[in-house]
């Protein structure tokens, strides 16, 4: 079985090694050579080989006449074989000596096509070369004549459009190196301007605020032409349109102007065209900037930069000088820097996408607006001249009305000009205070003469003065007031009219200026022209026909106040009679003067009595009393008599104080005739004067008398009866009981109503009485060498002590 199995696997091993390549073989002579059937394999592979080489020497053996046949067929080619090698070796010798021009021709072709292959090439690479090189020398140009922001854009379009085309040439690569640079050059370059030209509107802001004011007032001038015939009388302000300058292109193109900042010449401009105040300025270098800025992608980093630079200024510009308020132009320079720096943000607002906003604008606004306000508070305050204060009323108005024009609010503004009224009507009121006193102090006090009509003509034209009786009579006539009526009704006229001044273009209505004119006319004629009276009145060596002449012009202003009503109402177009109205108070104002005149002449009465009493000289020892009155007495009752007689220039009944004529003559009568009494009984009842004999009574009871004639006489006409007798009735009855000697009538009667010694205090007849008691003890010590006398001397002492004991009584009574 064993053997079988091995015989199979040699076949195998066998066929295999016929139908395999040689160099695959060698596993399959390994396998034999493990095995133990080694010699077996090999008499069989002998055996194989023996049967092979039978078949081949067959195959041989049948194939060999052919073979020969071959061969000698193969011989007899030979020779044929060599003749056409040699014809081939010809014609190749041939071609190639033929073909060797066309390889020369092949290979200059050859050239030339690589030469025309690099000269494409070339051109193509110059076709993107050349457009970087021609960009970067415009932008050699462009900066050269510092057109920057066309040169950012073409620095943008070289970096990021022709250089990637270029391809990494080394003149791109210094281009590319160059580009932040040349970026830095041209951002700090801009700003470099921007800074110029901050500088410059902040030196020129006056300029260009006093080129925008003057536009306002050429606008105000037009709609007064145009509404000349009407009043303004409603609280609205007119609105300008705002300043409109010059639109840039907002798409991101360059500025129109690529000038330098700075303000532009105008001096040629005509004189009646004001140019605009944004044509003052170039903005190139602000728009410039911003579109540089915005490119580089810094907008933010260059509105903040704007913003607070525009801030510092501000701050600047609203920092008033130290000495503004001492002149208008200081208040004009203040207002033109303000205005001037406005403009400039109203019209970088209106001209910019986004670089400052209306919330940044209105922000800087009230920032002025209240420190304006402030500033104009303060200065004001120090200024003491109205007609500077209404100049910078009116400045104030146009200041305001220029910046209404821009769309910035200003009602601020015009409530402090209604603060500043109060002070305009202080002021207003010490300058004429001291107008009134300078009338007053230059004034006679005498009626005005007037000689001829034109005369009289002139002086019924400044105050309205109207007297038939007067104008019949012929020249020349005299006007019953002194030179200070016209002259303080045309006083009071002008201040009305400063008054009116000072309320024009504040937006009020006719009612709010017509209030306004009187309360101000109120205080000047209660407050200024009344002290400047009572300084008249009180002044010294001011003589009664001074104060009577006060009097009469006060009577006659008081009489002229409806006239100021009227002519109020005439400028206001107010009606009089209007709700609410305010009154003028002349009436009170003139009332009180002339009733202080009045009090001054009668103060002035009693104390030139006084003075004539202190003349008096009486001897109160007398032993008898004197035929005549005392020389200071007669004296005193002429100087009384001529005083009264200048009382007849008063007014009478027509006036409305003066009811009776002659009132206050009366009145001024009846005053010195009671301080005479008073202070002659004061003089008899003097503490220094110790005794009283009965001869000083009788002159003193003399005087009196001559006092009661006086009185009797009428000095003063229009009292009824004996009424001017009544002021010495307390002296009268007083002496008729000393003189008469009737005190049991008087104890009897007293407290009666019939009693006839009824003015009679039983103190002062004390006194009197204890006087005239220790002049009779005297009198007895010196005379005790008569005998005869010393009994009656000694009962008279009795009865007088009897007296004095019951006066005593009396009092005592009476008290209890």
């Amino acid at each position: 079985m064993a053997s079988a199995e091995t015989a199979a696997e040699h076949e195998r091993i066998l066929r295999e090694i016929e139908s395999t390549d040689t160099n695959c073989i060698g596993p399959t002579l390994r396998s034999v050579y493990d095995g133990q059937e080694h010699g077996l394999f090999m008499e069989k592979l002998e055996g194989r080989i023996r049967n092979h080489d039978r078949e081949i020497e067959k195959m041989c053996n049948h194939h060999f006449q052919g073979f020969v046949d071959s061969i000698t067929e193969l011989l007899k080619v030979r020779g044929e074989a060599q003749k056409l090698k040699g014809q081939v070796t010809e014609t190749n010798r041939k071609l190639q000596s033929d073909g060797k021009e066309l390889l020369t021709t092949m290979d200059e072709l050859k050239q030339c096509r690589l030469q025309q292959r690099n000269i494409a090439t070339t051109i193509d690479k110059l076709t993107h070369c050349l457009p970087v090189l021609e960009m970067y020398s415009r932008l050699q140009e462009q900066m050269r004549t510092k057109r920057y922001y066309p040169a950012l854009c073409t620095l943008e379009q070289l970096e990021h459009t022709c250089l990637p085309k270029a391809g990494g040439y080394r003149f791109c690569a210094i281009m590319a190196e160059n580009i932040p640079v040349l970026r830095t050059h041209i951002r700090d370059v801009s700003m470099s301007d921007l800074k110029d030209f901050l500088e410059s509107i902040r030196k020129h802001s006056d300029k260009i605020g006093e080129t925008a004011m003057k536009q306002a007032q050429v606008q105000n001038s037009r709609d007064s032409d145009v509404t000349h015939q009407q009043r303004t009388g409603s609280g609205r302000r007119l609105r300008k349109e705002a300043g409109s300058g010059t639109e840039v292109d907002r798409s991101g193109g360059s500025p129109l102007s690529e000038q330098d900042s700075g303000i532009l010449d105008v001096e040629d401009e005509e004189d009646d065209e004001v140019p605009g105040a944004q044509d003052l300025v170039d903005f190139s270098p602000v728009y410039r900037c911003l579109h540089i800025y915005t490119v580089l992608g810094a907008r933010d980093t260059f509105e903040n930069y704007y913003r607070k630079q525009r801030r510092k200024q501000a701050r600047l510009v609203l920092q008033p000088h130290s000495n503004m308020h001492e002149t208008l132009e200081g208040y004009r320079r203040y207002f033109n820097q303000i205005v001037g720096f406005f403009v400039v943000e109203d019209h970088i607002l209106h001209t910019t996408q986004g670089l400052v906003n209306r919330a940044y604008v209105e922000e800087l606004w009230e920032l002025a607006l209240s420190k304006t306000i402030a500033a104009l508070r303060t200065h004001s305050s120090y200024c003491t001249d109205p007609d500077l204060i209404l100049d910078l009323k009116n400045l104030i108005v146009l200041f305001a009305d220029t910046l209404l024009g821009y769309g910035f609010p200003v009602n601020q503004l015009f409530d402090m000009l209604l603060e500043m009224r109060d002070q305009y009507g202080e002021i207003l009121l010490k300058k004429w205070n001291q107008s009134f006193r300078q009338i007053i102090d230059q004034d006679n006090y005498s009626p005005i003469p007037v000689a001829t009509e034109e005369e009289y003509r002139r002086i019924t034209g400044q105050f309205p003065f109207q007297d038939p009786e007067l104008e019949k009579m012929s020249f020349p006539k005299k006007l019953p007031f002194s030179e200070f009526v016209p002259k303080v009704y045309s006083q009071l006229k002008e201040f009305i009219y400063a008054c009116l001044k000072y309320s024009e273009d504040l937006h009020l209505s006719s009612t709010e200026i017509d209030d306004m004119i009187r309360k101000s006319t109120n205080l000047l004629l209660t407050r200024t022209l009344s002290n400047c009276l009572q300084y008249a009145i009180k002044k010294k060596n001011v003589g009664l026909a001074e104060l009577v002449q006060i009097i009469v012009n006060t009577t006659h202003l008081e009489a002229s106040c409806h006239y100021l009503e009227e002519f109020i109402s005439n400028i206001t177009s107010v009606p009089p009679d209007t709700v609410n109205a305010t009154k003028l108070y002349g009436t009170s104002t003139f009332k009180d003067a002339r009733h202080s005149a009045e009090e001054e002449i009668y103060t002035n009465l009693n104390l030139k009595i006084d003075q004539f009493l202190q003349l008096a000289d009486y001897d109160w020892m007398a032993t008898q009393g004197g035929g005549q009155a005392s020389d200071y007495l007669i004296d005193l009752i002429a100087f009384l008599c001529s005083t009264f007689a200048v009382f007849t220039h008063l007014p009478g009944s027509p006036i409305e104080h003066a009811r009776l004529p002659g009132k206050v003559a009366q009145t001024a009568c009846m005053s010195a005739c009671k301080h005479l009494s008073t202070s002659l009984l004061q003089l008899l009842l003097e503490a220094d004067v110790r005794q009283v004999s009965m001869g000083a009574l009788q002159q003193f009871n003399v005087d009196v008398k001559e006092c009661e004639r006086f009185a009797r006489a009428g000095p003063v006409p229009g009292f009824q009866g004996d009424t001017l007798l009544l002021a010495f009735i307390d002296l009268r009855q007083l002496l008729d009981l000393f003189t008469q000697w009737d005190w049991s009538t008087y104890l009897a009667d007293y407290g009666r109503p019939t009693c006839k010694y009824l003015r009679v205090n039983p103190h002062v007849a004390l006194a009197l009485l204890e006087k005239i008691s220790r002049a009779m003890k005297d009198t007895s010590r010196k005379n005790n060498m008569f005998a005869q006398f010393r009994k009656n001397e000694r009962d008279k002492q009795k009865l007088i002590d009897t007296v004095v004991k019951q006066l005593r009584n009396l009092i005592a009574t009476h008290q209890s």
